[in-house]
């Protein structure tokens, strides 16, 4: 497909391993050998979180050295890659619908996290899922991270109920005087399965240009992607019972099982991504006196996607076959038009990202902080073919689907007091958020150029949250520290209206609101510099999105929206931890415990009560519960000087605890949370001028379904175990030049996550800074 805007396209692992290597170091550690090259991180620009250390939750945190020494980054969500807990279900090189995991929740879970570009909001809260809820990681330029903080569980009163898993700020740089830089990457990735063997490539142009004139000072970064994505599903088709001699005798069809284990022909490949991106960001800050700052944050992103496919399947004249009756090795199959053609289309994209902000910084007894943000698909279509292949190639009949116009805003207020000889720091604050769906789909005469024609169906609607929070950390004593919080919101949806042509529906739906309170408290104790013990309690409320409440469902010849008033979940979460520190490393070990009532996850059940139809769809759960532990440990300087190890490992178990419209998910897994996860990564300064590192990755099989019912994990829409091993070299060739060369599954692992993952990837990089 043509690019639609020429000037923006041209301006534009275990636990015991861990446990047992920081405890055999901290001693030695303590001492800090001499001419260690690896020397403790020194963070050089404030998180964009507030107060950070004064947050009642569990952290970690990743700085722009250490991402640079150690992952192969070319997206903004790499950065994230080895933190505990925290898995992008990227499923290629530029991937929008990459949502994350956390301890407690699956990728299908997008609704529980809050992410953030210096205060700007990158979550899409309007949705719970990894599709258009994923978040807006195309906003951020890669090379513009200076930090990223990573906030576990919903224990801080200034963030909404959404925080129940995570909240992940990254802050970008601020240059402190003239800088620019210009950076190639290109990456290629071998990739062999059923019948697709060949190499993606992708490549990567960035530049970033910044200065400081006193008061001001500005950054502005490129980044153009061009990226070529290995397929994303596959077109199957369970095997009949009996012969036939009926339909097109084919060839080329790979027999499997999908993942209840029943026998499947694997069709094709489907969803073979291309993607040409770019994204212009930048931030501005002004010192309107020595000790209150203006800043303004913008992020303008552009993707043009084009999606193909792969039929593996001949006819005697060795024709590809899309669609129509088939003969399989003696068995009739029947082809949709659609079962290819829907995977077909061309996705374009203009999404803007605006962040306002006014603060002092004086660290005396009061500061403040307004933060205003705004988010709008500028443009968002995607057209598809509705005819079969091959001919829909070229064009004729097809739909497109539109968000133009879908956003939202942030409204924030945040002060603090510190009075002058009190043991106690309040914070408190006023918050206002607005979500807004807007998403028609029209016929199209032609697929490919035409215009829009009739309207097919329309889905709209808005929510609104307003709050008022408080927060107080008091220090009884030098060792002891008490934090007392609570979150008031008011929430609202309203202006729903699901239509749809064929099947018939016009529904306006009714209005719902809720208030509630969330309180928190966290006890933290001290007893000397190198321990903290910390206890933990909160309350979160997380109100159903608009596509959760609107969403609709075809039962036969009718549309049906199946409940438009879903409750809010209510989460009880709760965290005890140990941390040993010393010099050169730390081990912390977390137990947490998360109960929610009216969980709203999509299962099978009647549409109506009595009914013995079965459909799939948003509900609220009774109760499910996640418990778990962590562990996470550091050491620099193992072993030898410059070498530095650190690593995690997670066991949750996650059931449902009782679901009175699916008995089958009682006791079951919660989908898509493995029970156990974890990484490590050894990086090694061989010289002052190289980084040599080497990561792996592990996690335990997952359930998709929430009944278990997915007996089969390596496969199509399966979610399997793996080992995928990481490496990366960096190398300052001047003080101006680096070169760095990395391999991601150095294995070549060939594994699901509902999708198939990426094999080995090789990725080398240029980067000059003047």
């Amino acid at each position: 497909m043509p690019i639609r805007y020429p000037a923006l396209h041209s301006a534009l692992l275990t636990g015991a391993a861990l446990c047992a290597l920081a405890v055999t170091h901290a001693a030695r550690a303590d001492e800090g050998p001499a001419g260690s090259t690896v020397s403790p991180v020194v963070v050089t620009a404030p998180s964009s979180i507030s107060g950070l250390g004064d947050l009642p939750t569990t952290t970690e945190s990743i700085t722009a050295d250490q991402i640079a020494k150690t992952i192969n980054v070319i997206t903004p969500e790499d950065t994230l890659r080895y933190l505990p807990n925290i898995l992008i279900r990227q499923r290629h090189i530029g991937d929008t619908q990459s949502p994350i995991t956390t301890r407690t929740s699956g990728v299908g879970a997008s609704a529980r996290s809050l992410i953030y570009v210096d205060g700007v909001l990158l979550s899409s809260l309007i949705g719970n899922n990894n599709t258009s809820a994923s978040p807006k990681w195309g906003l951020v330029s890669p090379d513009a991270i200076d930090r990223v903080d990573v906030l576990y569980g919903p224990f801080a009163a200034q963030y909404a109920g959404n925080s129940i898993g995570s909240v992940i700020a990254f802050t970008t740089r601020m240059p402190r005087s003239f800088e620019a830089s210009a950076q190639v990457q290109g990456a290629v990735q071998s990739f062999s399965k059923y019948g697709d063997d060949k190499s993606y490539r992708t490549g990567r142009f960035a530049a970033d240009l910044g200065d400081r004139f006193e008061p001001l000072a500005f950054r502005l970064s490129y980044n153009h992607l061009d990226s070529r994505a290995q397929p994303l599903t596959y077109v199957t088709a369970t095997v009949p019972t009996t012969a036939s001699t009926a339909g097109i005798p084919v060839t080329g069809a790979f027999s499997d099982a999908n993942r209840t284990s029943v026998p499947i022909s694997v069709l094709g490949s489907a969803g073979i991504e291309h993607q040409v991106q770019d994204n212009l960001s930048g931030r501005a800050t002004y010192d309107l006196t020595p000790r209150v700052t203006a800043a303004y944050t913008f992020g303008l992103f552009y993707n043009d996607d084009d999606s193909t496919v792969n039929s593996y399947l001949r006819d005697a004249a060795g024709q590809a076959v899309y669609a129509g009756p088939v003969n399989i090795g003696g068995r009739a199959y029947t082809i949709a038009n659609s079962a290819f053609s829907s995977s077909v289309y061309n996705l374009e994209e203009l999404e803007l990202a605006q962040g306002l902000s006014l603060a002092s910084h004086t660290d005396g007894v009061f500061d403040f902080e307004l933060v205003a943000t705004r988010f709008d698909y500028l443009k968002s279509r995607q057209r598809s073919p509705t005819a079969a292949l091959p001919a829909a190639f070229s064009g004729g009949p097809g739909t497109t689907t539109s968000l133009d116009g879908t956003g939202w805003y942030t409204l924030d207020a945040k002060g603090t007091w510190r009075p002058a000889g009190s043991p106690n720091i309040v914070t408190f604050g006023a918050h206002e958020d607005g979500f807004k769906l807007n998403n028609p789909k029209y016929a199209l005469t032609d697929w490919i150029n035409g215009s829009a024609g009739a309207t097919l169906s329309f889905s709209r609607g808005r929510t609104e949250t307003r709050a008022l929070w408080v927060q107080d950390v008091w220090s009884i004593t030098p060792q002891l520290k008490a934090t007392l919080g609570g979150r008031y919101e008011h929430w609202r949806a309203y202006d729903g209206l699901t239509f749809s042509a064929a099947p018939p529906l016009n529904a306006s739906q009714p209005g719902l609101k809720k208030d509630a309170f969330s309180p928190k408290a966290t006890l933290s104790y001290a007893p000397s510099a190198d321990w903290i013990f910390k206890g933990s309690v909160g309350v979160a409320y997380r109100f159903p999105t608009v596509t959760e409440l609107y969403q609709a469902i075809t039962t036969g010849a009718i549309l049906s929206v199946p409940n438009p008033n879903l409750k809010p979940e209510r989460a009880v979460s709760s965290e005890l931890s140990a941390e040993r520190l010393w010099t050169r490393g730390s081990l912390r070990v977390s137990v947490f415990d998360e109960r929610i009532r009216n969980t709203l996850l999509s299962q099978t059940a009647p549409l109506l009560p009595g009914s013995t139809s079965l459909f799939s769809f948003v509900q609220n759960i009774d109760r499910t519960h996640a418990t778990g532990v962590e562990i996470v440990a550091d050491q620099k300087d193992a072993f030898v000087p410059g070498l530095e190890l650190s690593g995690w490992v997670t066991y949750v178990d996650a059931k449902t605890d009782r679901d009175s419209a699916f008995a089958a998910a009682v006791g079951k897994d919660l989908p898509q949370l493995p029970h156990l996860r974890g990484s490590v990564v050894a990086t090694y300064a061989a010289t002052p001028k190289l980084d040599l590192t080497l990561a792996a990755r592990y996690s335990d099989r997952s359930f998709a379904t929430i009944d278990n019912s997915d007996h089969y994990a390596n496969t199509y829409q399966g979610f399997g175990g793996y080992f995928v091993a990481d490496a990366h070299a960096r190398y300052q060739v001047t003080p101006h030049l680096v070169a760095g060369f990395g391999v991601d599954n150095l294995g070549g692992r060939s594994y699901f996550l509902f999708h198939p993952f990426p094999q080995r990837t090789f990725i080398a990089d240029l980067k000059y800074s003047f």
